[in-house]
């Protein structure tokens, strides 16, 4: 019979798949858990198992082929050695020194265990697979021949793997890892803390995620640490991780952390940038020493630059950027490789003039071409760029690369640990040869996986397009995923903050989903935030209560029944109510029904036009009556000239995609419609509020007020707060067929 397999879409238990496909399991996969959790087979019975190793246990037992776990004690125990090891290949710091050691072991074996083929062999060759582009590359080098060459024959032998690798994995290229994530893949050399300090049982115990807090060869006092942000956009939620965990880690070790701005590249970057980075760091409460500039340090670089030269270590290159790019793809050397040192100094001076000569021409670092690992097949060190810089003016025509500068710029400013999302993992013997190359010491490299969110894009290069095609209002616009953004969407610093240490130092690539930032961010809001009164102004009701006051009255009640810090506001009650048209069309007549703040009333007569809408209620108060037994309790205004308009506004996502693929146009899934505008109407003690205050509005959820009262003519715009509840993409429809 089938069983069914449940996990993550973001972390698909490749081995327990390609298990059951090598093994003649059937099975159905059901990618719906919440992202973190352990796969599940469900059994007929009722029963489940969980876990990778367990499930490839299970498999291996009920399989056709029979040896594929149960042997003798000898061999089955290094089995299950084997599984222990398979998810190493899911670090990457660990993932090359792995293959080495497989590729090692295989000399002298033609299976993992044994003379057949083992779920150890099928969970090492899912782990290879699993990283997508990472084993590609190598794969097709020469760097660990044995390795590649067990990895094909069994992609040969069971040809089914093309199918899981295809489905679960991605196009050849794509580089996401989607090997399932397990316990002993989270740092089984690494102490662990909770964010709070309490011990490592006590965490276990609160179920909480974990920081790899062991920064390599770091000494209490001693740590120095940089945010270095690239003044080219403002601050998201991205660099706001990177930003947190320096912090983190700098108390930590009593350490401390600095600001330096990488412009390196005066076409991407302003003074505005600077100044609003500055902003939204201030905004997340990072603590830092001093903030200094790359450019601080042109003056050395260009030095340094032309030491390279001159000890043979760099020169200079005029091959055309796409030959030079192809070059390099395909380990060509370039002509200009074995230049002279006078011949690469007279055309560095050339660049340095900005001549038409030296426009044409880069430096590039002399390292090896024939490397599996393209990043240090002689990387571009400078080049010439004629834009003034946003400090400097036009003073340099030559800049160099992020590549040169980093490396330069940690050594000389004392770093002892850089911080680096694991997207950088492939240009860390780049960073390291060329300090090396410059005499510098070792500045330690730490990663930490990259927060990537559904439906969002994190790259400034994207989200300038756009600010630049008209499509949001600008870099704070309330659907943007930068601080400033979410920010004026109604999310408090400390959810954020709350979301991204729980996160932790981990390395796992994770896809989070919005969800549980909005949900935290509920938490911290609901218990002190006023709560207010709107009806929709579209087609709303008039509710007339025959024995309603005649003389409308006041009455002071608190913004919040459980939170005094909220404040009062004052209601009145008069003879004739709105309600919502979506209220009114699921009355009775003679439905019993709840008016909040009130009491009960009884709906007499409901009365329709032509086309069935209805027009106008009627009723008495009937305040004797229990709110216990009502099934509607209806959210009112009084009909007064004292209520104030108000525009409430949703956001949708900006692209309709979970996820992109490397290759795939962002344009393409372009959200078409993202903002919707519903006019209401609120009650007075609304006039009150004031930008950036957040209120619930009864049964209608969390709301920013964005723009605040400022004439009766003019509504109050208030920005829709997600609760945390899955919402799909809307997609919003716009009357006029236009989009937003």
């Amino acid at each position: 019979m089938e069983l069914k397999l449940s996990f993550p879409a973001d972390a698909p238990p490749l081995a327990v798949i390609a298990a059951a496909k090598i093994a003649g399991v059937p099975i159905s996969t059901d990618p719906t858990l919440t992202s973190g959790s352990p796969p599940i087979i469900h059994l007929h019975n009722g029963l489940k198992l969980q876990g990778t190793c367990v499930l490839l246990r299970y498999i291996s037992r009920v399989a056709d082929i029979h040896d594929l776990y149960q042997r003798d004690p000898i061999e089955s125990s290094q089995i299950d050695e084997w599984l222990d090891y398979a998810p190493i290949f899911a670090s990457g710091s660990q993932f090359e020194e792995a293959c080495g050691y497989v590729d090692g072991y295989l000399l002298q074996h033609t299976f993992i265990v044994g003379h057949s083929l083992s779920i150890a062999d099928i969970a090492v060759w899912s782990g290879l697979a699993g990283t997508g582009k990472r084993w590609e590359s190598l794969r097709s080098s020469k760097k660990y021949q044995t390795l590649a060459r067990w990895f094909n024959s069994i992609l040969a032998e069971y040809g089914v793997l093309n199918e899981v690798t295809t489905t679960y994995v991605g196009k050849k290229g794509s580089g996401k890892p989607t090997v399932a994530k397990v316990k002993e893949q989270q740092g089984s050399n690494a102490n662990v803390s909770k964010v709070t300090g309490d011990g490592p049982d006590k965490e276990k115990a609160a179920g909480r995620p974990t920081f790899e807090v062991d920064l390599p060869e770091a000494e209490v006092g001693k740590v120095k640490l940089r945010f270095a942000p690239e003044p080219s956009g403002y601050l998201h939620i991205g660099h706001s991780k990177a930003a947190l965990l320096n912090q983190y880690f700098a108390e930590r070790y009593k350490g401390e952390v600095i600001i330096r701005f990488d412009d390196t590249n005066p076409d991407k970057e302003s003074n505005e940038f600077v100044e609003n980075l500055l902003k939204d760091i201030e905004t997340l409460g990072i603590k830092y020493r001093t903030v200094t500039y790359t450019s601080d340090y042109f003056p050395q670089l260009m030095e340094m630059a032309e030491q390279l030269i001159v000890k043979g270590k760099a020169y200079v290159d005029d091959t055309p950027r796409e030959q030079m790019q192809k070059e390099r793809m395909d380990g060509i050397e370039s002509r200009c490789r074995n230049n002279s040192v006078e011949e690469n100094l007279k055309l560095w001076k050339e660049m340095i003039a900005g001549s038409e000569r030296g426009t044409m021409c880069c430096v590039r670092g002399k390292l090896d071409m024939q490397d599996p690992n393209k990043s240090v097949r002689d990387p571009v060190y400078y080049r010439c760029n004629q834009t003034p810089h946003h400090r400097i003016g036009a003073k340099y025509k030559v800049y160099p690369t992020y590549d040169f500068a980093c490396p330069f710029v940690d050594a000389h400013e004392g770093i002892t640990h850089a911080l680096r999302s694991s997207e950088y993992h492939d240009r860390n013997d780049q960073y390291h040869w060329i300090q090396t190359d410059m005499g510098f010491r070792k500045v330690h490299l730490y990663e930490f996986s990259r927060l990537n969110l559904v439906y969002t894009l994190l790259s400034k290069r994207k989200l300038l397009w756009f600010v630049q095609n008209g499509l949001v209002e600008g870099w704070d616009d309330p659907r943007f995923p930068t601080v400033q953004g979410i920010v004026r969407r109604g999310l408090k610093i400390e959810a954020l903050i709350q979301f991204i240490l729980e996160q932790g130092a981990s390395k796992n690539l994770n896809l989070m989903e919005w969800d549980k930032l909005w949900a935290t961010n509920k938490k911290i809001i609901d218990p002190v935030c006023p709560r207010h009164t709107t009806v929709i102004g579209e087609r709303r009701v008039l509710l007339t209560l025959s024995n309603g006051p005649d003389d409308p009255f006041v009455r002071i009640i608190p913004k919040h029944k459980k939170y005094a810090g909220a404040g009062e506001k004052a209601t009145t009650y008069t003879k004739r109510i709105w309600l919502d048209y979506d209220d009114a069309v699921s009355i009775s007549v003679n439905e019993e029904v709840t008016l909040m703040d009130w009491g009960n009333a009884i709906v007499k007569e409901i009365q329709k036009d032509q086309e069935g809408n209805i027009t106008h209620l009627s009723g008495i108060l009937h305040l004797e009556g229990s709110v216990k037994t009502t099934k509607l309790k209806l959210t009112w205004l009084p009909e007064s000239d004292e209520l104030v308009k108000l525009s409430l506004v949703d956001f949708d996502y900006l692209i309709t995609k979970k996820k992109l693929e490397e290759d795939e146009n962002f344009v393409d899934v372009v959200n078409p419609c993202t903002r919707k505008e519903t006019p209401a109407l609120g009650d007075s003690n609304m006039r009150n509020l004031k930008r950036g205050d957040v209120l619930q509005l009864e049964r209608k959820g969390y709301f920013r007020c964005d723009v605040p009262f400022l004439r009766p003519t003019k509504p109050i715009v208030l920005f829709a707060i997600p609760d945390g509840k899955q919402q799909p993409v809307l997609r919003f429809a716009v009357p006029d067929g236009k989009t937003k």
